[in-house]
């Protein structure tokens, strides 16, 4: 008996039904560091009506440079594979909500 590992790759998550907010990062950058414990009350808050990825630009530049992403962090909102929301900046987690719940009754 054999089983195969499925390798999910970023397209495969971000072209799913379930929006996707991306935090493009970097390890060295301050802002980056204060976003986590913001991301983590947000995915404890939102549940599964939203999955949460990090992504180290320094790390995956071609899909920081495929998105545009100037400046760390950058939060983009996916869905089925278009961009719902993008911003750069701490984003605290009143306003994050805000503009999540706003887009993902548009859905």
């Amino acid at each position: 008996m054999t089983t195969e590992k499925q390798k999910i790759t970023f397209s495969d998550v971000i072209n799913s039904d379930t929006p996707v907010l991306v935090d493009f990062y970097a390890d060295w950058c301050g802002p980056c560091k204060m976003m986590s414990p913001i991301l983590k009350k947000l995915k404890n808050e939102m549940g599964d009506k939203l999955n949460i990825i990090k992504i180290d630009t320094e790390k995956n530049a071609d899909a920081a440079i495929k998105y545009q992403v100037r400046g760390v962090p950058t939060l983009i909102l996916f869905h089925k594979g278009r961009i719902l929301w993008q911003q750069s900046g701490v984003v605290q987690l009143h306003q994050l909500k805000q503009v999540l719940n706003q887009k993902l009754q548009e859905l």
